[in-house]
């Protein structure tokens, strides 16, 4: 089959290109601009035409588009033109997932961190939302054993066929998908659940706690015991014990990384033995932006990670606070790229919170993607925090330089700076864009 997919540059659907030409589908895909994902992409022999143009649309078998693309783009008028199968992808999942034993996790924060957690001890084939730095990529593929980040913005994580479904968190998220109905959003979840299999659930969420299915229960608070944190080589780890299978040892720090290490760790001791687990879990090396150290001097490191929503940016703080104690760096200076207006929104005063402990607050202009602009008055808003607005970071070796106005206005050379958002602030870091 020959396959095109419309937005192949974003994570989810990138790694889903990827999983099928290995199969030895004959796939294509386009995006609205060059990006690293799209610059591999094509080094790995798949067609990606930018900008997108109706002239990628040449009679292929199946056309997927990402839930970004709107109805309005060229390539969806022409494959409709051309009367082609087009698909979303998330019911283009239901038939790419039928094949294989996919062990899906899911969450609202967490879930990219314990599907590559959970690959690495697995061994198994991998579709991530996220980089893992263990075969620097989204996707691989080993064998049909499949760890899967399942998606819960558009309940295509029912679809995502799992034999183990495993669940970190149920926090209300993106609800203006559910339409902000409650019952929809968690009556999505219960099918999650229900259609595995096996499950693993983290029985202290407030809404797993009532789940009346069977499921291996974690119970964080008493089966997660002695979390130590330490440096080796430089790199943060998380020491524990958990409930009476020993002690295990993970990349990351936070109180959050042992819990998504838990989960990984019960879902793969149903076809492992634990002194396996251990071995292979040595394997995980972390994944890009989630506490990603892209720079390190003696008094200045700059840290990139994905959190956008307040929960996460208070448990990455909370990281960041165990490591300028290993490291002897006292202050934090966070860098916040608010993502979508309904997000900034609808959380505002949990973002109004979630900042506390940071020494300064610099924030960038909101990354919204078909949305209406919304005039958020951030200084205001913000003003208990110690806050600046700027447009936009510049990267140099040792450095961040703010800009306002096209102009560098500061310099930030010393210090722990924690870059946080969904949107390009992690190509502005890197100094990618």
């Amino acid at each position: 089959m020959r396959v095109h997919f419309i937005g192949i540059g974003g994570i989810g659907l990138s790694a889903l290109a990827r999983f099928l030409q290995y199969r030895g589908y004959e796939v294509s895909g386009s995006d609205i601009k060059e990006t690293p994902i799209t610059q591999k992409l094509k080094s790995e022999g798949i067609k990606v035409t930018i900008p997108q143009d109706a002239s990628a649309i040449d009679g292929q078998d199946l056309v997927i588009y990402s839930a970004a693309v709107q109805n309005h783009n060229v390539e969806i008028i022409e494959a409709k033109k051309q009367e082609l199968l087009l698909l979303p992808r998330k019911d283009a999942l239901s038939i790419i997932m039928q094949k294989t034993t996919n062990y899906c996790v899911c969450a609202a924060h967490g879930k990219s961190t314990t599907t590559a957690i959970l690959s690495s001890i697995l061994q198994s084939s991998a579709i991530i939302g996220a980089i893992s730095k263990e075969f620097d990529s989204n996707f691989r593929y080993i064998d049909e054993v499949l760890a899967f980040e399942a998606d819960e913005s558009d309940e295509s994580f029912t679809l995502s066929h799992p034999y183990c479904s495993i669940v970190l968190n149920c926090e209300p998220e993106h609800m203006e998908y559910y339409n902000y109905d409650e019952e929809r959003f968690y009556g999505a979840y219960t099918k999650f659940l229900d259609i595995a299999k096996l499950r693993v659930i983290n029985a202290e969420d407030p809404f797993l706690a009532n789940y009346k299915g069977y499921a291996i229960k974690l119970y964080p608070s008493k089966d997660i015991r002695n979390i130590e944190f330490i440096l080796k080589d430089g790199e943060p780890y998380t020491k524990f014990a958990l409930k009476d299978y020993g002690e295990f040892e993970v990349w990351g720090f936070g109180v959050h990384i042992a819990i998504d290490a838990s989960c990984a760790i019960l879902a793969a001791s149903l076809s492992m033995d634990f002194a396996q687990i251990r071995k292979n879990l040595s394997k995980y090396q972390g994944i890009k932006k989630r506490f990603d150290i892209i720079q390190k001097r003696d008094h200045f490191v700059v840290i990139d990670d994905y959190a956008h929503h307040p929960t996460e940016i208070v448990a990455t703080l909370k990281s960041v606070q165990i490591y300028k104690k290993q490291i002897g760096i006292e202050k934090i200076i966070i860098i916040w790229q608010p993502h979508k207006f309904s997000r900034t929104l609808d959380n505002l005063e949990y973002f109004k919170r979630c900042f506390e402990g940071c020494d300064e607050l610099i924030i960038l202009p909101v990354w919204s993607v078909n949305e209406e602009f919304k005039h958020i008055e951030f200084s205001k808003e913000f003003a208990n925090y110690n806050t600046t607005l700027a447009d936009k970071v510049k990267t140099n070796s040792g450095s961040l330089e703010l800009m306002k106005n096209g102009s560098v206005f500061r310099t930030l050379n010393s210090g722990i700076v924690l870059g946080v958002g969904a949107g390009d602030i992690t190509y502005q870091l890197r100094g990618e864009k």
